[in-house]
C-alpha cells in the first residue's frame, strides 16, 4: 500500500467517525425539537449522514481489500433543504425567545458541516484516482448544501432570537 492510499484510508476514517457522530447528532436534535418541521429536517439530516457512513464504510472496505475503490456503491441522491426557514417551520420564529436548543442545533450543526466540507476538499485534493477525488468531490457539494441550509435558518432567525433574548452584540 502507498502512502498516498494511507492517507486516503485514514481520511475515510476520519470522515467514517465525523459521518456517525452527525448521525447521531442529528437524530438527538429530532428527538429534542419542539419544532415538526425542524423533526422531520433532522430526521431527513441524519439519513442523509447515515448514507454517506454506508458509502465510505464500503469504500474502505474496497480500498482495503482490492486497494481500489467501489464504482458500482453510489451516495444515492441529494436532499436539498430550501426556502428562507429550510429547517424550522415558521412558528419557531413567534417563539424563538425559547429556542435556546434549536438555537444551539443550528450552531453545531453549522460547524460540523463545515468541517466536513474542508475535510472532503482536502481529500479530494489528495487523491490521485479520478473516481476518488470526484466522489470526494461530491460528498463536499453535499455537505455545502446541508451548511448553507443551516446557516441560512440561523440568518433568518438570530435577530430575533438575540433581540429577544437581551444580547446585543458588540
Amino acid at each position: 500500500m502507498t502512502n498516498a492510499e494511507k492517507v486516503i484510508l485514514e481520511g475515510i476514517l476520519t470522515a467514517m467517525k465525523a459521518e456517525h457522530e452527525g448521525f447521531h447528532f442529528y437524530s438527538m436534535a429530532a428527538q429534542n425539537t419542539k419544532d415538526e418541521q425542524g423533526r422531520e429536517v433532522f430526521n431527513q439530516l441524519a439519513e442523509d449522514e447515515r448514507q454517506h457512513l454506508d458509502f465510505l464504510k464500503a469504500q474502505y472496505a474496497a480500498m482495503r481489500e482490492k486497494g481500489m475503490p467501489d464504482q458500482s456503491v453510489s451516495l444515492g441522491e441529494k436532499w436539498v433543504p430550501t426556502g428562507s426557514n429550510p429547517i424550522f417551520s415558521d412558528s419557531l420564529k413567534r417563539r424563538v425567545k425559547e429556542a435556546h436548543f434549536e438555537m444551539t442545533a443550528l450552531s453545531i450543526g453549522i460547524q460540523m458541516e463545515l468541517d466536513a466540507v474542508k475535510h472532503y476538499r482536502k481529500l479530494s485534493e489528495e487523491a490521485a484516482d479520478a473516481f476518488v477525488k470526484r466522489f470526494f468531490l461530491q460528498l463536499s457539494d453535499w455537505e455545502s448544501t446541508h451548511y448553507q441550509a443551516l446557516l441560512n435558518q440561523q440568518d433568518s432567525l438570530q435577530e430575533a432570537y438575540w433581540s429577544g433574548n437581551g444580547f446585543s452584540p458588540l
